[in-house]
């Protein structure tokens, strides 16, 4: 382990960058190879990035073969976060949720084995912060399935959220609170999780890579801040920074939505920024 002013330095996170899904029917012309076969995209795009965020899993069950599937199709490093289906989130009651959380779970997820990253639970836009409801919520977050460890990702998107009492229940939960970097959406850094998971949502049809050169250096050098086990200064909060961890964070950064089109260029030119 490197040394740093006579102390250990942290461990260093991995940064892992990607796009959500994989089939697109704009990336034929801005991303695949022409002539790809819709039933290669995975194995294309998997070894160009880092990691896909599923997005279908939100709005259907997946089969256990299809989950092996997809694990097959991927290189060894390869990593997918899944996202929670909406029966489980939009809700009226969350504390309601244990038995639809452990029907996702039992669906085939864990057939991704090692190449399962994060679970996304996205809540409704009009879904307000309420804290015994959301601390009775997020304890129904198993912190394993079987032997698989899980990682529980939180996107809240109702401003009542931008409140130091919800930090505190996500920290005491250990769930990540996602950085969402969106015109609409609150948008706020603090982190809560041993990991970091951020959807930049503002990629512009107008701009070759979604978002100018500026904007991602300066994602790249969040990206490297986290994981170093620190926080950058740049982005709003609810609280004061956190002291450095004594361990780096690994990171998943995603390009979701905006300008759908551009979400691979961004994600390509972020990887070399980082490289």
């Amino acid at each position: 382990m490197p040394i740093e002013g006579g102390r250990a330095a942290p461990r260093r996170g991995r940064i892992r960058v990607g796009i959500g899904g994989w089939t697109f029917a704009p990336w034929r012309e801005t991303f695949y190879p022409r002539g790809t076969p819709a039933s290669r995209e995975l194995e294309y795009a998997s070894r160009q990035l880092t990691s896909i965020e599923i997005n279908g899993t939100f709005y259907r069950l997946q089969k256990p073969a299809v989950f092996a599937k997809w694990h097959d199709a991927t290189p060894d490093d390869f990593v997918f976060s899944v996202k929670a289906p909406r029966f489980v989130v939009q809700r009226k009651d969350l504390r309601t949720a244990q038995s639809a959380v452990e029907r996702f779970l039992s669906s085939g997820v864990v057939e991704l084995q090692s190449k399962l990253g994060p679970i996304l639970w996205q809540l409704s836009a009009t879904k307000p912060f309420d804290s015994e409801e959301l601390d009775r919520f997020l304890a129904l977050l198993p912190p394993a399935a079987g032997k698989l460890r899980l990682r529980h990702a939180l996107e809240v998107r109702h401003p009542s959220f931008a409140h130091p009492e919800f930090l505190s229940i996500a920290r005491e939960q250990r769930v990540a609170v996602v950085v969402e970097d969106d015109d609409s959406q609150p948008g706020f850094a603090d982190l809560t999780g041993s990991f970091v998971y951020a959807r930049l949502r503002r990629s512009a049809a107008s701009v070759a890579t979604g978002y100018p050169g500026d904007d991602l250096k300066k994602w790249a050098r969040r990206a490297v801040t986290w994981a170093a086990g620190k926080e950058p200064a740049d982005l709003p909060r609810i609280a004061p920074r956190l002291k450095a961890a004594a361990r780096g964070r690994d990171v998943f950064v995603y390009f979701i939505n905006g300008a759908k089109e551009r979400a691979p260029a961004a994600a390509l030119r972020l990887m070399s920024l980082l490289r």
